[in-house]
């Protein structure tokens, strides 16, 4: 799988990237710095002491609506986001000290020059990259055009511009992922990854996330595909090892999420973990986790960077956990694999006109940390007997052969579902020892393919949601309208999936017709490592060929919930707190991550928040700090045993991630509280407290 040679370039590239180690007292990026580590190393707060936690002080953002920003933390100042503006407050106090107008959504970057004078904030507002200077908030004008750039301008082919990825920096370079466009094509856009300089503004370089014909990975795609191909992006967050100049960016799905029999083979760099030169953008190795995806498992979670002892030898590695429960963990600067990954046979679609690959990898350790099948005897105990039958008589009516059985015109049950498994912000290493913490979203869902109807519109609804036929023993809850019509979710921040917004216009000039009976030869299936071999010869699936002006499949799903109860249709735990330790690839410990409020008020708690996204950080007084919405809880866990040693009830949910700083002598850990998550809430909407940012520490001295 690997090309020696390529091999001793990528050792040698990294010899001579040799920087600074990254700080991990500072919290002065996305995630807490460019490692997207999630750790600090202060201390002060610690297992003996955190039970005198409190709250130091709180800033009010105004509204309930959902808080996913992260702050930061450069100096004696913290930024956060305040209805649409960033503002600038005293990190020991929370006062604020100046605001300006434009907010980015996720996270922002800090960037310095050597001498320190020129400090500036690096965003992405609107669509542009923005800088301005981080001592006043004032534009830097000398960047772009007056202060901003767009970051589609001038490229070689149709992008988007960036979104909710607030980027990352590597020493004068902002580098940023393009978002892939929503629709089928020929409207979509490939998420391509662009560098520019901090500075200036100026363009540095290029990665194509979809490659251009001739590029390496082309063969993975139809020819005739590959100039509207589209999707293919890093929608989240990324990572860079600043010491050794390597970019690494977990890509999505190509589009369409759900259907790609217009798109067969591989589709490289769809779903798969990519090192890149920070320097020049050129491609070191890859790895793809999902071929030729059709369940929406994108990479949403930024790789994580740490140090672990194999066989007496310390060996940098980069671990990426995924969607599907999986934590596949590289060598950092070759790609190999850590543990060894095996192709298995996996279930096969029977939608005409459609593909999917004979087999997907699955890593041999470490162990999965999210559950991966949902039969009958996981339906939710906590449901009318009633409501279980019928939760168990859909699950007979549909496909559900465990991991990667494929979206049908039958139904298909996923888990973990494409907004299960881990996501933006739920993971965190401890870099000094090789352990690793990760939340996962034990959430199943029902996809159900349909093939059009006369005039654009959907055939078959996504399925219901059970019907209630018994009062529920927790209460009732209707849920808020979530804008995606049969089953339409709202999986990322609220807003409503695209494949849940309507029936989709004709294709022009497409077509999806079958190949002959027996099978015509797939793509090549080569570049799955840094030397690009793979198995070849891989044939399609005998199919009944289609008409060429066959529109795309509607692919409406639901989050299986218990109408009656609001509850998920499996029972818990519906989230967890896995503890890794990567020296030996095993799980150190597994608990469920939090509770829903209406089940702990009737004695049932440890089920697991439901639509856990909270962010977790790790620091080296022993701690592990997370959120969960769907009981307003935030907690430090004992990062040896997972024990619960503090809590603290939030005024609303926990979505964003902490950041754990310093000022003035003492410690601090802040969290965004806002928003009760994506899940049907213990407590009405209009119980939420003011969505704000509290800062926790011991008490003064």
């Amino acid at each position: 799988m690997r090309n020696s040679l390529l091999v001793i370039l990528i050792v040698t590239a990294g010899m001579l990237y040799a920087a600074e180690k990254p700080s991990f007292e500072t919290w002065d990026q996305y995630l807490g710095g460019a490692d997207s580590s999630q750790y600090s190393s202060l201390k002060q707060i610690n297992k003996s002491n955190v039970k005198q936690l409190q709250v130091a002080w709180t800033y009010e953002v105004g509204g309930t609506g959902n808080l996913l920003f992260s702050p930061i933390i450069v100096g004696p100042t913290m930024y956060v986001v305040k209805q649409g503006a960033i503002a600038a407050l005293d990190a020991a106090t929370g006062k604020e000290l100046w605001t300006h107008q434009g907010a980015p959504a996720k996270g922002m970057n800090y960037w310095e020059s050597k001498d320190r004078k020129d400090r500036r904030l690096v965003y992405i507002t609107g669509g542009y990259i923005t800088e301005i200077n981080a001592n006043t908030g004032e534009t830097i004008t000398s960047f772009g055009n007056n202060g901003r750039v767009d970051a589609a301008a001038n490229s070689d082919r149709q992008v988007g511009r960036p979104g909710g990825n607030p980027g990352r920096i590597y020493e004068n370079t902002i580098i940023v992922s393009l978002p892939g466009g929503g629709n089928y094509p020929p409207g979509t856009t490939p998420g391509d990854v662009r560098a520019f300089d901090v500075l200036t503004g100026e363009h540095k370089w290029t990665f194509h996330s979809v490659p251009r014909s001739g590029e390496f990975g082309a063969e993975t795609w139809p020819a005739e595909y590959l100039p509207t191909a589209g999707g293919v992006h890093n929608w989240s967050e990324f990572t860079v090892d600043t010491e050794k100049g390597i970019v690494f960016v977990p890509f999505g799905t190509a589009r369409y999420d759900f259907y790609g029999g217009n798109r067969k083979g591989d589709n490289l760099f769809g779903n798969s973990l990519v090192a890149l030169d920070a320097k020049t953008g050129k491609r070191l190795w890859h790895f793809q986790t999902v071929h030729h995806d059709l369940w929406d498992y994108d990479l949403p979670t930024a790789p994580k960077l740490l140090t672990i002892r194999r066989e007496g030898r310390s060996v940098e590695v980069v671990a990426q956990p995924t969607k599907q429960g999986f934590l596949f963990v590289f060598n950092r600067v070759t790609g190999t694999p850590i543990w060894p990954i095996e192709e298995k046979p996996v279930p096969q679609t029977d939608v005409p006109g459609e593909f999917s690959s004979p087999t997907q990898p699955f890593p041999s350790a470490p162990p999965p940390f999210a559950r991966q099948s949902f039969t009958e005897r996981d339906v939710n105990p906590f449901l009318p007997a009633a409501e279980q039958e019928t939760i168990k008589q859909r699950l007979r009516d549909s496909r559900n052969e465990g991991l990667f059985t494929p979206p049908s015109l039958k139904g298909t049950i996923q888990m973990p579902g494409n907004n299960g498994g881990a996501n933006w912000g739920s993971s965190a290493v401890d870099p000094t020892n090789g352990t690793m913490y990760i939340v996962s979203k034990e959430l199943p869902m029902a996809i159900k393919l349909n093939a059009p109807v006369a005039g654009g519109g959907r055939g078959a609804g996504g399925g219901g949601r059970g019907a209630q036929r018994e009062p529920c023993p927790f209460g009732t809850y209707t849920a808020p309208p979530r804008g995606g019509g049969a089953g339409g979710g709202a999986p990322r921040g609220g807003q409503a999936a695209p494949e849940a917004r309507g029936a989709l216009p004709p294709v022009p000039g497409a077509s999806v017709a079958a190949p002959a009976a027996g099978g015509a030869a797939a793509p090549a299936r080569g570049g799955r490592g840094a030397g690009g071999g793979g198995r070849g010869g891989d044939t399609a699936p005998a199919v009944s060929p289609l008409p060429a002006d066959f529109v795309q499949y509607n692919a409406p799903y639901d989050f299986l919930l218990g109408t009656s109860c609001g509850l998920s249709m499996i029972g818990p735990p519906w989230s967890q707190l896995t503890a890794y330790d990567l020296n030996k690839g095993t799980i150190l410990w597994q608990i469920p991550n939090g509770g829903v409020a209406s089940l702990i008020e009737q004695g049932k708690p440890n089920t697991g928040a439901q639509f856990a996204r909270g962010g977790v950080v790790v620091t080296a007084g022993g701690l592990v700090f997370v959120g969960t919405a769907s009981d307003r809880m935030f907690r430090a866990y004992d990062k040896e045993n997972g024990k619960v040693l503090w809590e603290y009830k939030l005024p609303a949910g926990q979505e964003g991630v902490p950041a754990v700083y310093e000022a003035g002598g003492r410690q601090y850990i802040v969290v965004p509280a806002g928003g009760d998550g994506q899940s049907p809430p213990s407590t009405p909407r209009t119980a939420l407290g003011p969505s704000s940012y509290i800062a926790f520490a011991l008490p003064k001295k």
